[in-house]
């Protein structure tokens, strides 16, 4: 059953938790306690804020044009990373257009896992529950991925499918911090993301402008490596591939036994 819950957190913000099912069509509930970054509202309006752009941007042959033709390839590059077959808890942070979850959950179901989906946006959440079938083994959690209300080393796998290039320094460090934190010692943690493609790349020229404009910290994976935004301290391994003449890439954290 898909079912929904807006929790109380983040930031000193108290609220009541409304958790609220009703046999796989859960409403989501208005936002209770749920703080929208101000980086949302400013710059990611037009994309995923106004219930409008969920209608226009919904749309899978649209999510592999603005790849560049390579949505599928990446999101079948992170299921396979994580397994076709998962068991246990996995964690998608932040929703995702397309049909990237619900091959996810397929994956899990296959093995009777289960996956618990993160957005601050409830719009966002309410499109993802359309997608998804009643009867899918997923919970949809209202929470800003830099502050998760969610106990630490609860999960098998994370997943963060194009996040990460949408948020400010800051909060992408506390982003990478928090899937850490509750991704067990020897999970995975497996990101899709851009990346500076090569200078033959006929795309470094054109689509840097573009994302100068239209997603401001977008270019702050092609200057570093998201590696060196996680925890000084933290005791994982990591590797890195790319794709499409490095323009994305995809990176496998895996958290060592160590404390963080």
């Amino acid at each position: 059953m898909v079912s929904l819950t807006v929790h109380p957190l983040l930031m000193g913000i108290g609220a009541e938790t409304a958790s609220l099912e009703c046999g796989g069509q859960a409403e989501v509930g208005g936002g209770h306690g749920i703080t929208v970054p101000s980086y949302l509202t400013t710059h990611y309006w037009w994309a995923y804020v106004h219930p409008m752009a969920v209608k226009v941007f919904e749309r899978q042959w649209l999510a592999n044009l603005i790849l560049w033709g390579n949505y599928a390839r990446l999101r079948d590059a992170a299921l396979s990373e994580l397994g076709t077959s998962l068991c246990g808890n996995t964690l998608q942070v932040a929703c995702a257009y397309g049909d990237l979850t619900n091959r996810l959950s397929d994956n899990v179901e296959r093995a009777g896992g289960a996956v618990d989906v993160v957005d601050v946006l409830p719009v966002q959440l309410r499109n993802l529950r359309g997608k998804l079938p009643s009867n899918a083994p997923v919970r949809l959690l209202a929470m800003d991925a830099a502050a998760l209300a969610l106990p630490d080393a609860s999960y098998e796998n994370c997943l963060l499918f194009f996040l990460l290039h949408e948020q400010p320094r800051r909060w992408r460090e506390h982003t990478l911090s928090e899937a850490l934190r509750v991704v067990k010692p020897g999970g995975k943690i497996v990101i899709v993301d851009y990346a500076r493609p090569r200078w033959w790349h006929l795309l470094r020229y054109v689509w840097r402008p573009v994302l100068a404009t239209l997603e401001p910290f977008a270019l702050d994976l092609w200057r570093e490596e998201i590696a060196d935004w996680l925890p000084q301290h933290a005791s994982v391994r990591s590797r890195k591939k790319v794709f499409f003449g490095g323009l994305y890439q995809q990176l496998v954290i895996t958290r060592q036994a160590e404390n963080l």
